[in-house]
């Protein structure tokens, strides 16, 4: 008979394995729940009141004349804006983000959102011009924001079908056309269009390429080397953004109307904003040089970005200010 030995300690349980390309590192803390709930809340509401009474405001005092359904309409285009970084910003985003695993995929209900936004400009235009929608089909106006809504739909049709790189050239439609319909210019429109055009590409990858990069640090529980592939591509998107932006502003707003315009004043709060943003945008990409967490610099970045989508969207609905300026040369 043979006795019983010694009970053997029993062996350490051994982790289980990370999966292939993920970050061993844990995730990032954030602030705790209930703060992130408070600042994206305070956030929408905060774009939602620009959206609805911004360029209302912008424009009292100004004497220019009253749009029809400014707040609609400039909530309907800072849908168009998001739908075109959100999808633009995907397709880079995937080129940045490497060997590992990916977010979910959010182009499909961007583009959708972009061919609602662009539909709901026809059917507003149609309400405030008294006109039927086969005659609001056939205005300049209304031609171009059918086509935007065309391309978002085949922009969405090319990701529900699994052709997703075929899906910058319809949204090159949707630029082309928002750019000719943004702010038509009787003068050297071509040129006014061209720098439209570089404008929002380079706004729509700085902001859609920054929240992929984030959400892919988020799922890998780290991944700087994305943020750093990111921050390459952003300084060329910045230098882009500054010469555009500012010979548009150049073109477009004389010195005399500044301030006493609404075009002036949504441009004021805009290039403000952007600033704030850039300010974030530096001190992330110092802590990225020096080894520190850049997630919450990152983040208060993309944040300001929406709020800019929001106040660019109001400035394509303000009156042209050269009529202001016109109107104080006369006096």
């Amino acid at each position: 008979m043979t006795l019983p030995g010694p009970p053997t300690p029993s062996s350490p349980r051994t982790p289980p394995p990370t999966p292939p390309g993920r970050d061993a590192r844990a995730r990032p803390a954030g602030p705790p729940h209930w703060k992130r709930t408070a600042l994206l809340a305070g956030g929408a509401l905060t774009a939602g009141f620009i959206a609805l009474y911004g360029a209302a405001l912008a424009a009292r005092g100004t004497g220019e004349l009253h749009i029809p359904a400014a707040g609609t309409t400039t909530a309907l285009r800072a849908l168009v804006f998001a739908a075109l970084a959100v999808h633009l910003g995907e397709s880079a985003g995937l080129r940045l983000a490497g060997p590992g695993p990916l977010p979910r995929a959010w182009a499909l209900g961007a583009s959708v959102t972009g061919a609602v936004a662009s539909a709901g400009q026809i059917v507003v235009l149609a309400v405030v011009s008294g006109l039927d929608l086969a005659t609001t089909y056939g205005t300049r106006d209304g031609r171009l924001l059918l086509v935007m809504a065309n391309g978002f739909a085949l922009a969405a049709a090319c990701v529900a079908f699994r052709r997703p790189l075929w899906a910058p050239a319809p949204l090159a439609l949707v630029i082309g056309a928002e750019a000719l319909r943004a702010h038509p210019e009787p003068y050297t429109p071509e040129i006014g269009t061209a720098l439209t055009v570089v404008h929002l590409i380079a706004a729509s990858l700085w902001a859609g390429a920054l929240l992929y990069a984030l959400r892919t640090m988020w799922l890998r529980r780290g991944g700087r080397e994305v943020l750093l592939r990111y921050a390459r591509l952003a300084a060329w998107l910045y230098a882009a953004l500054a010469v555009t932006g500012t010979c548009s502003a150049l073109r477009r707003l004389p010195a005399d109307v500044i301030t006493a315009s609404a075009y002036g004043r949504v441009l004021i709060a805009k290039l403000a904003l952007v600033l704030v943003a850039s300010a974030f945008a530096v001190a992330a990409r110092r802590r990225l040089r020096r080894g520190g967490d850049t997630a919450a610099p990152a983040r208060a970045e993309l944040a300001v970005l929406a709020v800019v989508v929001v106040v660019s969207a109001a400035l394509t609905v303000v009156p042209d200010p050269h009529w202001v300026s016109t109107r104080l040369g006369v006096r």
